[in-house]
């Protein structure tokens, strides 16, 4: 062993360390000090409704990528399926993650769960029928469906809405754990005004009815009617709901979902 041996050590001891404190730079590819996964996940988050195919030009500045890097991690995504390139030179999400998706997604027993009391409500309101959850602070829709002649509904499949915008998101809300409402009523103090008595009052409201009903609250001449399914604690962990004209008749159809909820509830393991 020569004299430089413990200082060669010791430096590289002193690498590793500064590696498994999880230093940024050890992951970084770029000046900017972003890893790979940064880069690669606003690519993703670039597209939306809007913009399902994008040229990489527009990815770049969506994401926030210098051009060479662009092309470089899209040319890699293409090839691995996560990214398709299209004739005209775009690119969209690939099947690639729907495959992954689709196969193990979270909420995936849930859904498979609801599907059949979802089709059995959908038989007799011929509307659109639809499940939600929380997802952050928006509920995110698992499953709809819709009849050819159903009315305007902003709903679909994997989008995000405002909680307090939908009647999904007003049953699950005020049917969640007591410290959730709180923490919603502080960080959204901007809403309760466009609530006759302010937000508390109408959740306490929905409460007491077992029910949340929204009109036009997305868009004119249609009205949203949600139940919650409830879980052994009598939170919700879903909500099941539907988009009919304005006008239709509650009674028969609250009571329709009500009977839904419970089997969901039933079905996915959580029912009495």
């Amino acid at each position: 062993m020569d004299a430089t041996t413990p200082a060669r050590s010791f430096c590289k001891r002193r690498r590793e360390t500064t590696r498994f404190r999880g230093d940024n730079r050890w992951m970084a590819n770029s000046p900017s000090g972003d890893s790979v996964l940064d880069r690669v996940l606003r690519i993703l988050e670039s597209f939306d409704a809007s913009s399902p195919t994008l040229t990489v030009g527009a990815l770049a500045r969506r994401a926030d990528l210098p051009q060479a890097s662009a092309y470089r991690i899209v040319d890699d995504m293409v090839r691995r399926g996560f990214l398709d390139r299209q004739p005209t030179g775009e690119v969209r999400p690939g099947l690639r993650l729907w495959e992954l998706v689709t196969r193990c997604y979270p909420a995936r027993d849930l859904r498979d769960a609801a599907l059949p009391f979802i089709q059995d409500v959908q038989s007799i309101v011929h509307q659109h029928t639809q499940l939600a959850v929380f997802q952050d602070d928006e509920i995110l829709v698992l499953e709809r469906l819709s009849s050819a002649d159903s009315v305007t509904n902003q709903a679909s499949v994997a989008y995000r809405l405002p909680v307090h915008d939908t009647s999904l998101g007003m049953s699950m809300l005020a049917f969640s754990l007591p410290h959730r409402q709180e923490q919603y009523l502080r960080e959204h103090p901007e809403i309760d005004h466009r609530f006759d008595g302010g937000l508390r009052r109408a959740l306490a409201e929905i409460r007491t009815h077992g029910y949340a009903l929204l009109d036009g609250a997305l868009d004119e001449g249609t009205t949203g009617i949600a139940v919650p399914v409830l879980d052994r604690s009598k939170h919700a962990m879903a909500s099941l709901g539907v988009v009919v004209p304005t006008g239709t008749r509650r009674h028969t159809i609250v009571a329709v979902l009500s009977a839904a909820a419970r089997g969901i509830a039933r079905s996915s393991g959580q029912g009495p």
